[in-house]
């Protein structure tokens, strides 16, 4: 099956956290308040990292009522490249959306109402600043 939950965690020894690797806890950091924050507003967490196959990767599925819902987390440290939204390019959002069809096609939810949100979290803020973007991209349909 095509569709698997991506490991969370790394593997391997290092003795020191490489700029990746340091990169790789914050953005696992990023995901895991913005699930909480999601839940705090009643979404239903259903996936995290969910992989399909070699298309690519969407951070979080879940259900906000009845509506199946992709989350793309963007995080940033400071503004120095921009706001964290602004990371989200044409490009991308055209990628999750070619992986969110593969995802319902392989699910057997084809015709399913979804749409796409996104979580920006600004985690240099003291408390970290989140924003939601709901129905960010896209269009709320059956894809």
């Amino acid at each position: 099956m095509l569709i698997r939950r991506c490991p969370i965690g790394i593997t391997g020894k290092t003795n020191a956290m490489s700029p990746k690797t340091s990169s790789f806890a914050r953005g696992r950091d990023a995901e895991e308040r913005a699930a909480e924050y999601l839940e705090r507003l009643g979404y239903r967490i259903i996936g995290r990292n969910v992989r399909v196959g070699r298309l690519g990767e969407i951070d979080l599925v879940a259900y906000d009522g009845e509506v199946l819902v992709f989350i793309e987390v963007k995080a940033r440290s400071s503004k120095r490249f921009g706001l964290p939204e602004d990371a989200l390019t044409l490009r991308k959002q055209r990628r999750l959306l070619e992986v969110a069809r593969a995802y319902l096609s392989l699910s057997g939810l084809e015709g399913i109402v979804c749409r796409f949100d996104v979580i920006a979290l600004e985690l240099g803020a003291q408390p970290p600043a989140i924003r939601l973007y709901r129905n960010a991209f896209g269009s709320e349909e059956a894809l």
